[in-house]
């Protein structure tokens, strides 16, 4: 399959961002609020991420639009664009939710690695990204299908994810080269059993040209049923940065005497220079050498929609280690950063939101990133 980058200038002649995110498969996401009857007719379990064929995504989208419910968020006036009674379609995927938080909502020069198919998703996916300012010089387009994923939130806020990866385009582990990596200081990942190839690949390269490597674990089911393969890349010792929610930490120890964050931030810590376990409304602890920080949640207790919100705080947490703050003040930024993309539909912080982030960033005396000012 033919690849080209979207870009016209050559990877190596072009500034590099300083931070990087590898997700091997562009993906559109298709964010709804839906009653609880339409969860119940979905297999697996509430709140997860489960892989789906193409026939039944096809399906939930058709009946989506039979279960979808109003939702009356935070944002939903500067919302024109995606009416608060239908389905929200946007660049998705963990990765481009963070890399994309970074350069629109922090000003950090950052790029993305992986396919996109010559389809009207591919389309929608480069003009997302790249409208928020994010490098798509390394992003290969290639004859194809674009990654899907349904997002469906209930009524608490929660999500429940079902991509469709079967058919879609992807940068294979043999196509990447020194070049993407040179220059840049940071790698994004998230952890997929059937991206290991291309994440070690990448990993590879990113150390030869020096960069720091940040995991994050992806989901409950991902870690429960493919924990030795993680195991290895946490004890080659090329993680330094790794984040996990806290039912993935749980699965991370199980079958160990404590299972709890602390437990589970104190193994991380074992393996990676920073380890962080978000705990929802509960916020977050980390670790970083002998530091252990604890910050509460910031924002309303009632998320309008819980997706994207552990990948924007990642950008937070990112942003504050970029700029050499506390341990305590990067799990801060992270709050703020997850904070405000909770208050309205999808992985976007929206304009008004970041507004929102850059006011509580000033309240807990915060350096705003440049673009705030």
């Amino acid at each position: 399959m033919g690849a080209e980058p979207l870009s016209k200038n050559k990877v190596a002649l072009a500034q590099a961002p300083f931070v990087l995110g590898l997700q091997p498969s562009a993906l559109v996401d298709h964010v709804a609020r839906v009653d609880w009857s339409l969860l119940d007719q979905i297999l697996g379990e509430h709140g997860g991420s489960i892989p789906v064929e193409l026939g039944e995504l096809e399906y939930i989208l058709r009946e989506v639009k039979i279960h979808v419910i109003s939702c009356h968020d935070n944002d939903n006036d500067n919302d024109d664009d995606y009416p608060s009674s239908h389905i929200k379609t946007l660049a998705g995927g963990s990765v481009a939710n963070t890399i994309r938080g970074l350069s629109n909502g922090f000003g950090i020069s950052s790029g993305i690695i992986g396919a996109c198919g010559d389809d009207e998703k591919g389309k929608l996916f480069d003009h997302n990204m790249s409208s928020n300012g994010v490098d798509l010089s390394r992003l290969r387009k290639k004859k194809g299908h674009t990654a899907q994923c349904v997002c469906l939130v209930d009524d608490l806020g929660n999500r429940t994810m079902r991509p469709c990866l079967s058919n879609a385009v992807k940068v294979q582990a043999e196509e990447l080269t020194k070049e993407d990596f040179k220059g840049s200081k940071w790698l994004v990942l998230r952890y997929a059993i059937l991206n290991l190839e291309v994440i070690k690949a990448a990993i590879l390269l990113a150390k030869q040209e020096g960069l720091l490597v940040s995991l994050d674990l992806a989901s409950f089911e991902m870690v429960r049923n493919f924990k030795q393969p993680l195991l290895k890349l946490l004890e080659s010792g090329n993680i330094d940065l790794c984040f996990a929610n806290e039912d993935e930490a749980t699965e991370l120890l199980r079958g160990e005497q404590n299972a709890d964050p602390v437990t589970a931030v104190e193994f991380l810590a074992k393996y990676c220079q920073w380890a962080v376990v978000t705990l929802g409304p509960n916020g977050c602890i980390a670790k970083h050498g002998n530091e252990i920080a604890r910050v509460p949640a910031i924002g309303e207790a009632k998320a309008t929609d819980a997706t994207g919100a552990g990948d924007l705080f990642a950008s937070g947490f990112l942003y504050g280690v970029i700029k050499g703050l506390s341990l305590e003040e990067c799990c801060k930024v992270g709050a703020c950063s997850g904070g405000s993309v909770v208050r309205s539909l999808g992985g976007e912080v929206t304009l008004k939101n970041c507004h929102w982030m850059y006011k509580q960033m000033q309240i807990k005396d915060l350096p705003t990133p440049e673009i705030s000012k």
